[in-house]
């Protein structure tokens, strides 16, 4: 079978998700994907030091989850997917994600998209 992704030639500014990644990520992915349970959810925000304790994750694992670092949990491994899940409970919509994971504020990523009242 033909492999599909050629790593002697990476497509410029892009992050393959491939099982290297998932394996890399996968603490990380498995506590943002339990937050569809309404119940995690709601431990999830009456005590987020005890839920992430409960998943096992590293230390860096839990400071870019503290600090909201959407790009430093997609460079740990985060699937932008499964980060949606954990954005959501704390606010973070899909377009904060994005501005921050750019570098922009809020405003200048909105710019961009020509989306009035995104959140």
């Amino acid at each position: 079978m033909k492999q599909q992704l050629d790593r002697s030639n990476p497509i410029p500014d892009t992050r393959v998700f491939d099982l290297r990644e998932s394996r890399r990520g996968y603490r990380i992915n498995k506590m943002c994907d339990s937050l569809i349970d309404e119940n995690n959810r709601a431990a999830y925000k009456a005590d987020e030091e005890a839920y992430l304790k409960k998943w096992g994750l590293t230390e860096e694992e839990k400071d870019l989850i503290r600090d909201r670092d959407w790009a430093g949990l997609n460079e740990a491994g985060g699937n932008i997917y499964y980060l949606l899940k954990l954005g959501f409970v704390v606010d973070h919509g899909l377009y904060r994600m994005g501005a921050q994971m750019r570098g922009e504020t809020f405003e200048e990523f909105l710019a961009g998209r020509n989306a009035k009242g995104a959140r």
